[in-house]
């Protein structure tokens, strides 16, 4: 078993985290908090966007039977990288993309990857690419969200798509 870290933000971390719950070959994926400037942030800290976070997703996977390219695959897949500060509904900074990487190798896939999607897209990518800062674990209510939550307004409406637009393509 090889395993790997990488940390993605694209929107809400309830969003990335539930899509890469199903992806096999994903260890875990927890939801959090990185790239700001306050240690230990909490979610209402981060809300106000002043504390540079983004909210992010720590996903740890076995690269032996899920590779970094379809890690990417997926994410580039489910939000889209072209929108500043923002997916959908939810705006600010903390909404920003991002792919914070952990080694060197990681960044070149993550570079290539990116220049990649970029051929089919109209508009250009605004995601952050860069070394991995801290990561701050979110508080546990919003661990396993949309599990926990599937019925929720916000589980339904934004959610539930992402992770059908994820089986659609992917299972």
């Amino acid at each position: 078993m090889a395993i790997e870290k990488i940390l993605l933000g694209g929107g809400c971390f309830w969003c990335i985290e539930a899509v890469y719950r199903e992806v096999k070959g994903v260890i875990s994926s927890i939801s959090g908090y990185a790239g700001g400037d306050n240690p230990n942030p909490t979610y209402q800290q981060i809300c106000t966007g002043t504390t540079n976070h983004a909210e992010v997703v720590e996903v740890t996977f076995d690269n032996e039977i899920v590779n970094l390219d379809t890690i990417l695959d997926v994410f580039w897949t489910i939000h889209d990288p072209t929108t500043l500060n923002a997916q959908g509904a939810d705006r600010g900074t903390q909404y920003r993309s991002v792919v914070y990487y952990y080694e060197e190798l990681q960044k070149e896939r993550t570079i290539v990857s990116a220049k990649e999607i970029q051929k089919s897209l109209r508009d250009p990518i605004v995601t952050e690419l860069a070394t991995a800062p801290t990561f701050y674990s979110a508080e546990d209510y919003h661990q396993n969200y949309y599990n926990l939550n599937s019925s929720a307004g916000y589980c339904q409406m934004v959610i539930s798509p992402k992770v059908a637009k994820f089986r659609a393509k992917f299972l």
